[in-house]
């Protein structure tokens, strides 16, 4: 009898063997396929307790994820600068703790020390500036520019630098490589992809879209800091002119946003007309989202995220009209901002970001910024009895523009998506 049932196990047994073989070839396929192309990944947004897109919340997102990011061979000053983004904030001692529902800001430079210091002398004037941590995302490193962010004393300051700035590579991709074609050059042996207008890249003027989306990852999903963090982030420049009731006018935008306007993307500072002083109504202002004083939390970043192909292959070297034109019409409702009726910040000066690059090229009109602070400005001018009106007509680029161009070049499509996806494990999961 104990015979007979050990036969019957092991014949049962012998019969599993085909199904366990099979399944140990399906699964040795699939881990080959993982290493070989890569395979998609989910991703939720994370929408913050008190501020929801409802479209967005719940929704898990497939990303297109590469196999493995191809980064540059980094220089000795990359190298450098890179582990200077590992560094904590400064000035703990003086602010040893941020306000629990802060807005954190993000200030992205370049190379215009003259304006920078008006910013920073803005921001000092800014009523809750020391409730919060200042990022300052440096397109490269320049001294002036440098000593500057180091003297900031009225607040947490983190500095980061895009270790991948063309700046920072003089003899090689993403800088200026020997071999790179050049202008209209159609010689058949020099490097690189002609743009939709005939002309080849330039490394100054490419780097102003990849500091933007190094910044963007760097900050949303690679930063000590900011990597847990699921609230609001403001985006400012070095031309952004910052009044005092700024911060306090975004914190207010922010919690009506979920309110008065669940279906908007972000909050603004300022019109999406940068010549604009604002309408000076009695309303709300539901707009598209402009590119001076823009706030928005990791639901909406997980959204952008999702099209970085669209994103790092859009044949404009602008990021502003990369997202108007390609990326906020794909989302399939209109990408509305929230703003009040009077600006709280301003662009200023004259010169471009791609000037002043160079070592005898620099832009120079003083830096002033001729802004009258107004009473009004010292205090938020936002009532939340206040509806939204909502602009349906917009100006600007619109869906299928083709682009300006400068973006043409493989080499930095390849490099965008690695930027993308430099952060994310394909081992672990964030759905």
């Amino acid at each position: 009898m104990f015979f007979r049932r050990s036969r019957m196990r092991n014949y049962g047994f012998r019969r599993l063997i085909p199904v366990i073989l099979a399944a140990l070839v399906v699964a040795s396929l699939v881990a080959f396929t993982i290493r070989t192309t890569g395979i998609p990944r989910l991703i939720r947004g994370w929408p913050d307790s008190s501020d929801d897109i409802s479209s967005f919340a719940d929704v898990c997102v497939e990303l297109e994820i590469m196999d493995k990011p191809k980064l540059p061979i980094r220089t000795e000053l990359s190298l450098r600068l890179g582990k200077k983004n590992l560094l904590p904030p400064r000035n703990l001692d003086l602010f040893p703790k941020l306000a629990r529902r802060h807005v954190k800001i993000v200030l992205y430079v370049h190379n215009r020390p003259q304006y920078l210091q008006v910013v920073v002398d803005s921001l000092s004037k800014v009523e809750g500036i020391g409730e919060t941590l200042l990022i300052v995302s440096h397109d490269g490193y320049f001294e002036e520019m440098d000593k500057i962010v180091k003297n900031i004393k009225f607040c947490q300051v983190k500095q980061i630098y895009a270790s991948f700035s063309p700046h920072l590579f003089p003899n090689s991709f993403p800088g200026v490589s020997p071999g790179d074609c050049v202008g209209k050059d159609s010689q058949l042996k020099c490097e690189g992809n002609a743009d939709q207008y005939g002309n080849h890249r330039s490394p100054k003027i490419v780097s102003l879209k990849h500091h933007w989306w190094w910044m963007m990852n760097t900050v949303w999903d690679g930063l000590e800091e900011t990597r847990g963090f699921s609230g609001h982030i403001l985006f400012i420049e070095e031309d952004h002119f910052i009044l005092p009731n700024a911060y306090r006018s975004i914190e207010l935008l922010i919690n009506l946003k979920a309110r008065k306007c669940p279906d908007c993307f972000a909050a603004n500072l300022a019109p999406s007309d940068v010549n604009s002083k604002g309408e000076g109504w009695e309303n709300l202002i539901a707009e598209k989202i402009g590119n001076v004083g823009y706030a928005f939390n990791k639901t909406i970043w997980r959204k952008i995220h999702s099209k970085a192909r669209e994103f790092c292959t859009f044949d404009d070297y602008n990021w502003d009209i990369t997202m108007w034109t390609t990326i906020y019409p794909s989302f399939g409702t209109p990408a509305y901002t929230l703003r009040g009726p009077r600006r709280s910040a301003a662009h200023f000066g004259k010169c471009g970001l791609h000037q002043g690059q160079g070592t005898g090229d620099t832009c120079v009109d003083n830096g002033l910024a001729k802004f009258e602070v107004e009473e009004v400005d010292y205090r938020v001018n936002i009532k939340s009895s206040w509806d939204v009106h909502f602009l349906k007509k917009q100006g600007g680029y619109d869906e299928g523009f083709k682009g300006w161009g400068g973006w043409g070049d493989k080499r930095d499509h390849e490099l965008c998506l690695s930027f993308a996806y430099m952060y994310h494990n394909l081992s672990s999961s964030l759905c």
